[in-house]
């Protein structure tokens, strides 16, 4: 039973209700590719001139490669700007859990043209693992003073909520109920909350976040300008506040004893779910600045 409006089943091209990941992984490539081509956003097709339901730009080249291996319940979709460019416009993974949710498991939407900030590579232009490895703080310095969010290569093209849309009701179609996810970053864990979802872990921390960023609030009193990611005035948005995070400055209080130790539940640990069609209403930093977030 569908619950969004005027939303109806998934149906291959013999009629057959389809189910799972799974079951779309069975049919013919181009079957397949057409299915998970309606997830990218109409008008990123139309900016790249690349016509719906094809992989290929009007020259023949293919500039979307869908992996979608048969037998297995998950699917990655990505679409470049020209195949020869290392550059990821659109970037999606899904994947299918044992109780029929559907995880979402990484989205990216950059924008072709906007300039390109090796925050993702070392000083040394080796790959740091979303800088677990090490940071490139001249990049990240570069970034964050164009209006990016910690790890983002690129701007982004504000077509997420286009995005979403395709893929709850994607999601309908199958007869799912709920969406989960890992926001990974504080920032991905407040634009999620936008879009409805709720948590099945770390509802706390973020409440926690929140509080101590606030006048009087441990955090709050380390945004002291000590390296240029904690000025003052930074936990007025998400953007701010992740820098700060990015920095380390949750960590302080695991070296002074004078600030406030956070829980051991990081944020690469929250979990996170959407139930179809509902809106959780959840909201861990009510008073944020929004129009730059």
């Amino acid at each position: 039973m569908n619950k969004l409006p005027g939303n109806g089943p998934l149906l291959s091209a013999q009629g057959r209700e389809l189910y799972s990941l799974k079951e779309i992984n069975t049919l013919s490539p181009a079957e397949k590719e057409a299915i998970y081509h309606r997830l990218i956003p109409p008008r990123l097709l139309a900016m790249l001139d690349v016509a719906p339901g094809r992989i290929c730009t009007p020259g023949g080249r293919p500039s979307v490669r869908i992996i979608a291996p048969e037998g297995m319940a998950l699917a990655r979709v990505e679409l470049k700007a020209d195949p020869a460019d290392p550059r990821t416009v659109f970037f999606l993974d899904l994947a299918e859990t044992h109780y029929r949710q559907m995880e979402l498991s990484f989205c990216i939407i950059n924008d072709p043209f906007a300039p390109r900030f090796a925050v993702d590579l070392d000083e040394n232009g080796n790959d740091n693992c979303f800088a677990t490895l090490g940071r490139n703080i001249p990049e990240e310095l570069r970034a964050m003073r164009a209006g990016l969010f910690p790890n983002q290569t690129s701007r982004g093209l504000n077509m997420f909520p286009e995005f979403f849309a395709q893929f709850e009701r994607f999601v309908d179609a199958l007869g799912m109920a709920m969406i989960i996810a890992q926001p990974l970053t504080y920032d991905n864990a407040i634009r999620y909350e936008k879009y409805g979802f709720d948590y099945l872990s770390g509802r706390r921390l973020m409440m926690e976040i929140d509080r101590e960023f606030h006048p009087e609030g441990s955090l709050f009193k380390l945004l002291n300008g000590s390296t240029p990611f904690r000025m003052p005035g930074m936990e007025k948005t998400a953007r701010g506040r992740s820098w700060a995070i990015h920095d380390g400055i949750m960590d302080e209080g695991s070296r002074d004893h004078s600030v406030k130790k956070f829980p051991d539940e990081p944020l690469e640990e929250i979990r996170i779910y959407k139930m179809i069609g509902d809106h959780a209403g959840i909201d861990t930093f009510p008073d944020r600045v929004r129009n730059s977030d």
